[in-house]
């Protein structure tokens, strides 16, 4: 097999470039998650709050159908 040279000094410079990003992009790559967690969160709590909402309005419509 032959190796081509630009190829392969592609590849090793490709490598040698995400492991330098790879060190400075972490903190960013942190807070990115961070915030997607937190918006995960906030979605999560106002969807359970509108849940409770929907259940309640139900309830008092069961009632009042009985009643």
């Amino acid at each position: 097999m032959k190796l081509d040279l630009p190829s392969v000094l592609l590849g090793c410079g490709a490598g040698a470039g995400v492991v330098l990003l790879g060190k400075r992009l972490h903190p960013l790559a942190l807070e990115v998650a961070t915030a997607l967690y937190r918006l995960t969160g906030s979605v999560l709590a106002r969807a359970a709050m509108r849940q409770e909402e929907i259940e309640e309005l139900l309830a008092r419509a069961r009632a009042r159908a009985r009643g």
